[in-house]
């Protein structure tokens, strides 16, 4: 059974420790917090042990009904793999944390991607972080792309990938964050950050991208456009080979979902836990084959679509489970790719399965 500790329980860190605790390999031994919020809250009402950051903010966790496990020194003593799902910049600096201790650690995307051994994606490169001390889970977006430039480049080859990607101004809770009522380039310059990303992955492939912020925190919605080495003679092959990855959703036309905001009502309704969607959505009328070029759309979710992720990566440091193994469970546990919009009579999209 892998020990994990979760170091930082806010928008990523409390979605990855309910999904570890999902997982049958795996127990979750506990979260460090900063601050003792809401948030905190609800991970000692999750039953997680709670640790603190901040050793002299211990009586405020008191004061507010949180018995606290310890500190997040004594957390990552007894966990075999840390997730660090700190702010943007934070993880960098708690990497000799971890080091002090001889913890292997994952990062999450905001960080440089300097702070790991391998940038990783569970669909292209598991194998890469086998048996590494340091993991960086890219971003939602990168996550995003990648997922869908994998099995594109391994059937047809890419000569050039472009990707416009419309980003949420801020997560639901990020009250401070923007624009109000704007479209801001972000940034001006091209390409944007997204696209040397998206290499960490892919080191060989030539793509431009284009960032644009908007004031929604639903998702994030790309338009891309990818030029073949070898288009087939109908889109209608690359719709079925992108609708056999387990973590992509075509989106068909007569389901009625025309935007971000009738997905999160649509995963709602479907019982996913936040309303979370693991997998890109992919509009199939999008997809669009103009000679070598094609076209579409798709929505990622930016606080969920990198969860997955983290379990695998888990594992991948780990090293007790193949990247195919680890997919599969983790798509089992967590009702991934099971009940794709891929037909009229079964318009679901699968619950989360285990308690």
């Amino acid at each position: 059974m892998l020990r994990v500790g979760v170091n930082g329980y806010g928008t990523i860190g409390k979605r990855v420790a309910d999904a570890i605790r999902a997982q049958p390999d795996m127990v979750v031994c506990g979260v460090a917090k900063r601050s003792p919020d809401y948030v905190a809250v609800g991970a000692a009402e999750e039953s997680y042990p709670v640790y603190a950051v901040d050793g002299e903010r211990t009586e405020e966790f008191r004061s507010i009904g949180i018995d606290l496990a310890g500190t997040v020194d004594e957390l990552v003593d007894e966990s075999d793999v840390m997730v660090d799902a700190t702010p943007s910049g934070v993880g960098a600096d708690n990497r000799s944390l971890y080091e002090r201790h001889d913890t292997p650690a994952l990062f999450q995307g905001g960080e440089d991607a300097t702070v790991a051994e391998v940038s990783f994606n569970a669909r292209v490169n598991y194998e890469e972080a086998t048996g590494a001390d340091y993991a960086r889970v890219v971003s939602c977006n990168t996550t995003g792309l990648s997922r869908f430039v994998a099995p594109i480049e391994e059937n047809y080859g890419i000569e050039k990938a472009r990707a416009t990607l419309i980003r949420r101004g801020g997560d639901p809770d990020q009250t401070g964050r923007g624009p109000i009522n704007d479209a801001v380039p972000d940034p001006v310059s091209i390409p944007s950050h997204h696209g040397p990303d998206v290499q960490t992955i892919f080191p060989d492939l030539d793509i431009d991208t284009i960032g644009l912020k908007v004031p929604t925190t639903m998702m994030h919605v790309h338009a891309v456009n990818v030029t073949l080495e070898e288009a087939p003679d109908d889109v209608s092959e690359i719709r079925d080979r992108l609708r056999a990855e387990d973590r992509l959703v075509l989106i068909p036309e007569y389901a009625g979902i025309d935007g971000a905001g009738t997905l999160k009502d649509f995963a709602l309704d479907a019982g996913r836990p936040r309303g979370d969607i693991w997998e890109n959505c992919i509009w199939e009328e999008s997809l669009t084959l103009e000679g070598s070029d094609l076209y579409c759309m798709q929505a990622i979710h930016q606080e969920s679509d990198v969860v997955p992720e983290n379990v695998d990566a888990l594992r991948a440091l780990s090293g007790h489970l193949s990247g195919p193994e680890s997919r599969s469970l983790t798509n089992e546990t967590l009702g991934i790719g099971l009940g794709r919009l891929d037909g009229r009579e079964d318009l679901t999209l699968d619950r989360q399965t285990a308690d």
